[in-house]
């Protein structure tokens, strides 16, 4: 069987968004000038802070997507509030990093979501520091090296992040699975993930949403009745879904299974993932864990932002 060949059938529109991601404007709108003008009032005794959390948001944007230190940030942000000759004051590299550590960053969503959510749900890790690829081919590589690992929720039908979190390297992407469902309020018919995710937690988190988990079990995998032994006490629920799971595959084959399921949209996980990395980077620039939670945030938002500007519609030929 010939691989199908496609064809992006909206690529006027699409150059247009690729243009659109490299305007100053669209990190730098004008409901951030204008609380930038305007002191925050929050009811608490003392001077209010003098950069509403939207400014420094702005500045961690134009961070992130022009590939900048936090000096360098500083230096950007001023010379563009100097060019529009405006009378504001900008955030030094310090503040910028204090401020960052307890920022709430959202996500940007489409306006007109869908009731019941189909959710594709993958991790990949993110390096901190240590050699790159030429380096350690060439030498070798040192014990210090240290990487986060980043989770998420896509939505296969608008290929949003609905939500993320980032965590240490140990973090199994099961016990990352109950984080990221808790942070999605809208209801979900299906969440799909790898073998990873073939635990009886997994099918009890997707029971308590009421959605459908599609998680392939392994090769080796047996039901409840044929183990004998080493019983893991799991909800009937759950136990029920994994062993008709186990049977289907067992009677359809694996790759029958995957597609009378739709388990190939777990693909589009991978490729939000690859996004955030090919806009964004590989690396984390902060030091701290929490900053680095924020950054990975920034970053998920800087891509829901994008995409919300346009993307391929990709038809076969």
């Amino acid at each position: 069987m010939s691989k199908k060949t496609y064809r992006v059938r909206n690529w006027k529109e699409y150059n247009q968004s690729l243009v659109q991601r490299g305007s100053i404007t669209l990190w730098l709108g004008e409901e951030v000038l204008e609380q930038w003008r305007s002191l925050l009032k929050t009811g608490k005794r003392g001077r209010p802070q003098e950069y509403p959390d939207a400014v420094i948001l702005c500045a961690l944007h134009l961070k992130a997507i022009y590939h900048l230190p936090f000096r360098a940030a500083e230096g950007f942000l001023g010379s563009v509030i100097k060019q529009l000759e405006l009378d504001l004051s900008t955030p030094d590299y310090t503040t910028l990093s204090i401020r960052q550590k307890n920022l709430s960053v959202p996500l940007p969503q489409r306006p007109l979501k869908e009731k019941n959510l189909n959710i594709v749900i993958d991790s990949t890790g993110l390096k901190v520091f240590g050699e790159g690829e030429w380096k350690v081919r060439q030498h070798g590589y040192v014990n210090k090296r240290l990487w986060r690992k980043l989770h998420s929720a896509i939505n296969s039908q608008t290929q949003m992040i609905e939500a993320c979190e980032l965590t240490e390297l140990g973090v199994q992407d099961c016990e990352g699975f109950s984080y990221l469902l808790d942070a999605i309020e809208d209801s979900i018919e299906e969440v799909i993930g790898d073998g990873a995710y073939d635990r009886f937690r997994c099918y009890e988190e997707a029971e308590k949403r009421k959605a459908k988990g599609i998680f392939p079990p392994q090769h080796n995998a047996v039901t409840s009745q044929e183990r004998t032994a080493n019983k893991k006490k799991a909800s009937p629920g759950a136990v029920a879904k994994r062993d008709e799971a186990i049977r289907s595959i067992r009677s359809l084959g694996r790759t029958e299974w995957k597609q009378q399921t739709g388990y190939h949209r777990r693909s589009l996980a991978e490729t939000g993932m690859f996004r955030v990395k090919t806009v964004l980077g590989r690396k984390l620039s902060c030091h701290s864990l929490e900053n680095q939670v924020v950054e990975a945030r920034v970053w998920c938002s800087i891509i829901n932002k994008v995409t919300l500007l346009g993307m391929p519609k990709s038809a076969p030929i």
